[in-house]
Order: structure tokens, then C-alpha cells, then sequence
């Protein structure tokens, strides 16, 4: 019998990894739909279509908790991911129930809390402590469930990977020039932010900041949410909506360097923040917040591969901002070194973890 991976849709930054997955260990994937706090919509596209053009074995799990508790009936065993409501829980004990090793993987690196989550707990506790193997975001992660499980010789780290094809291509002086023209930006130096427009990846702070460094610069926000029209309104920066993951490679490579300054809130911690792979594999450092997995998890370092700054600090956010945009050598430095180091961020690296875990939790 195949593995059951669950997951709540198919990015295409996932695709790679399940296709290693699906040929090495007899992979399908099961998706469930939603992750939207996560991935936003026009990043995680139509799921239907998704699953039919997928390069391997995947379908809908369309029969909610009570499917996802038989798994155990059909499949060998079981992964899933710190998500999805009831789908996690459900996987777990129907696993156990059927006696077929359950893998987790883990993405949580602090302890959210909710009347929700503070009543669910226990029985997340159980699972962290009973999951037969788990795969990690990183090392943050890594440490947070090793504390909860008391060991960590069962705790694989899948590092986070971006399509380096993509990402990592050559981007012409005149493919940016045209970007420039096409969105009408003006010949001031750029820095890009990409992702959903929200408190919580620090959208507000980040305004905050700007208005405080006042830079000779432009804000490229490129992405979309309730904070939109507060960041159209703002001096100095210009919202172009969200681009595809292809044209996203001339928004990174036009900028000097991206910013993530996502903040802490009681339900949210950003688990890596994939933008910052994408970005260094253009050579770009990243200005990223200690409330952002990669900083946490130690992809972007600072004053190796970025600088990080503490989370909510508007203050030090501008620092920052003037430090980078005041001091070329300074921020190619950085972009040579985070390009070298976001390489070992791969696909294979991510599949030899799961591999890993599987032969623990099969064992």
C-alpha cells in the first residue's frame, strides 16, 4: 500500500517535493482544501485543477475528519501537517488506531494560543509526543518539538525550498527595465516586500518604519489584503498587486533587497516565509524580523546573509532600511553570500528528511 501525505492544496512550490516523494517512497497526496491564513489565494490557485494536472499521485480528500480517520485502512502509513482543523487529530488516532506509523510535519515553532487551541492541547501534546517520526521546518522547529517530545534523534529538519529554476534564473538588464516600465516605477532604487498585506507579516510596522526612514526609495509591495489601500496611500510606496511565481524573479532582481518584518501575535508566528529563499536566489539579501522562521531557523543571519532586526520595531526596522540602501558593497556582500547559502535549500535536501522519517516511524 502507498504513504498518505495530507496537505490542504498544491503550490507550486510544493510540487518538486511531492514528485520526489510520490517516485521514491509511493507518495499520494490527499489534499483538503483551505490553508487560505497561509497561502493566499492567488498563490494557491484552483485545487481541482491542481490535482489533475499534478505529476503524481494525488486527489481529494473530499470525506473530511471521518476519511482522514481510515487512512490507516488503505495506507501504509501516514503523514501530516501541523494544520487543517479536525484532519490532523483524525489522521493521528485513526493511524494509531489501525496500527500504521503517523508522521508529522511540523511547522509550529511557538505555542499558539486561542480558546481553540488552549482546549485542543492535550491532545495536540499527545500528538507531538506519539507521532512515530517528525519532519521540521528547520531548527527552530526541530527545537520546539524536541522540548515537547523530550528527544530529538527522531526529528528530521526538511529544509524549505523554493524552485531554484525559477528563482535562480538570469534576469536581463532589459527584463527589468521592462518591469520598471510596466509598472510605472520611478528610477528610485527599490525594496520589495512580497506576500499578503496583514498585520501580522508586520505590513503596518514596516509603513511605520518607512515613513520613519523617510528613503530616497520606493517600497515595492507586490501582493494583496485588507492592508492594501493603507499601503497605496503611504509616501514612497507602490502596490502592484500579486504576480505569478515566474514574474516574480524581475520584481526581486530590479529591488536591492527584500523585507519580511513579520510580528508575533498570540495565533501567529510565521513558520519560514519562503519569500526570502526566492529573493536570495537573485542575489538579494533579506531585512527580515526575528518573528520570521527563516531568521529563526537560521537561513537568513545577520550580518551574513541579511540583517535581523527585533520583531514590532519600527525603529530599528528604519535602521535597517537606511543601513542597506545607504551602503551598496554592504548589501552585495550579503546577496553573494545568501546565494551561496540558499542553495543547499533544495528539493533533494527536503526528500532525504522525509525519507528519513520514514524509515524511523517504519521501523
Amino acid at each position: 500500500m502507498p504513504v498518505a501525505l495530507l496537505t490542504p492544496n498544491l503550490p507550486g512550490y510544493r510540487l518538486p517535493l511531492y514528485e520526489r516523494l510520490a517516485r521514491d517512497h509511493g507518495v499520494e497526496v490527499l489534499c483538503y482544501g483551505g490553508g487560505e491564513r497561509y497561502i493566499p489565494p492567488w498563490l494557491a490557485g484552483d485545487l481541482d485543477r491542481q490535482i489533475a494536472q499534478a505529476p503524481f499521485p494525488a486527489r481529494r480528500l473530499s470525506g473530511g475528519a471521518r476519511e482522514a480517520y481510515g487512512l490507516g485502512r488503505r495506507y501504509d502509513t501516514v503523514i501530516a501537517p501541523y494544520a487543517g482543523g479536525e484532519i490532523l487529530p483524525a489522521a493521528y488516532l485513526g493511524a494509531h488506531r489501525h496500527g500504521r506509523p503517523f508522521v508529522l510535519w511540523a511547522s509550529v515553532w511557538a505555542q499558539p494560543w486561542s480558546l481553540k487551541n488552549a482546549l485542543g492541547l492535550p491532545l495536540t501534546l499527545r500528538i507531538y509526543r506519539g507521532a512515530d517520526a517528525v519532519v521540521a521546518y528547520g531548527e527552530h522547529v526541530r527545537r520546539f518539538v524536541a522540548r515537547i517530545r523530550g528527544r530529538d534523534n527522531d526529528v528530521f529538519i526538511a529544509p524549505q525550498s523554493v524552485e531554484a529554476d525559477v528563482f535562480g534564473r538570469t534576469v536581463s538588464e532589459d527584463e527589468i527595465a521592462d518591469f520598471r516600465r510596466r509598472y510605472e516605477l520611478p528610477p528610485a532604487p527599490l525594496v520589495a516586500y512580497v506576500g499578503r498585506l496583514v498585520e501580522e507579516k508586520g505590513v503596518g510596522v514596516l509603513l511605520e518604519a518607512w515613513r520613519t526612514a523617510a528613503p530616497a526609495a520606493t517600497l515595492l509591495m507586490v501582493g494583496d489584503g485588507p492592508l492594501r489601500d493603507r499601503c497605496a496611500r503611504s509616501d514612497g510606496v507602490r502596490v502592484i498587486g500579486p504576480l505569478t511565481r515566474a514574474g516574480l524573479p524581475p520584481a526581486y532582481a530590479a529591488s536591492e533587497f527584500a523585507v519580511l518584518a513579520s510580528i508575533a501575535t498570540p495565533r501567529f508566528r510565521e513558520p519560514w516565509g519562503l519569500v526570502c529563499n526566492e529573493a536570495m536566489h537573485q542575489r538579494r539579501p533579506v531585512l527580515a524580523s526575528t518573528a520570521v522562521g527563516a531568521a529563526a531557523g537560521g537561513l537568513v543571519r545577520d550580518g551574513e546573509t541579511g540583517l535581523v532586526v527585533p520583531s514590532g520595531d519600527a525603529l530599528s526596522l528604519a535602521d535597517a532600511l537606511e543601513r542597506l540602501l545607504d551602503d551598496p558593497l554592504l548589501c552585495r556582500r550579503l546577496g553573494e553570500r545568501a546565494e551561496q547559502e540558499v542553495a543547499a535549500y533544495n528539493y533533494d535536501a527536503m526528500a532525504e528528511a522525509f525519507g528519513r522519517a520514514l524509515a524511523v516511524a517504519e521501523a
